[in-house]
């Protein structure tokens, strides 16, 4: 499947929908934040669905919540923080997926991230990101600076490693024959 022919959806085709739209956005982050924009990949000729805007780690938290509040832009929905592990320095790449609930925009940032460099966490500008950096952490070993409570969320606490770095080993079972332990005062 070529990624540059349109793809039907609900919504239509959102390069007809939304090319111009994401163009004028780009062109205003571009203008505000100048070379803390590292980088834009335009779908369809950056093989991506929705516009990937690479920004300087430090300005992450300035660049989303001016593309929360500012008009023109509206992304009021974090949907999902992920990450991917590229296995070349740096090492690892930062994924936030916006929507824009009003007028049905999506789009994406990314940073990238070497080994044992921490990320300022997006909790300021959405409270909701906190379980999801949370999963990245406990999941890819990227810690959060900042977050209010940056431990595992899906592995047992006793876990040793991160189980979606490519380095993990493909059978890094770990038993534990007890369950762990309750903390008590998370059940204040």
């Amino acid at each position: 499947m070529d990624i540059r022919k349109p793809i039907p959806t609900n919504c239509g085709d959102w390069v007809t929908r939304f090319g111009e739209t994401w163009k004028t956005q780009v062109a205003q982050l571009r203008q505000k934040f100048g070379d803390q924009i590292q980088e834009v990949r335009m779908p369809p000729e950056g093989l991506t669905d929705v516009p990937i805007i690479y920004v300087k780690k430090d300005s992450l938290v300035p660049v989303l919540a001016f593309m929360k509040s500012e008009s023109g832009f509206e992304y009021g929905f974090l949907s999902d923080i992920t990450a991917t592990d590229e296995e070349i320095e740096p090492r690892f790449e930062v994924v936030y997926n916006l929507f824009s609930q009003s007028r049905h925009w999506r789009i994406r940032l990314k940073i990238r991230v070497g080994e044992n460099e921490d990320v300022p966490t997006a909790v300021s500008v959405w409270p909701g990101a906190n379980w999801a950096e949370r999963e990245v952490w406990d999941m890819f070993g990227i810690k959060f600076k900042g977050h209010p409570d940056l431990r595992r969320i899906l592995m047992d606490v006793r876990w040793q490693g991160h189980p979606l770095r490519k380095d993990y080993p493909l059978r890094g079972y770990q038993l534990f024959p007890e369950p762990e332990e309750i903390d008590t005062q998370l059940l204040e």
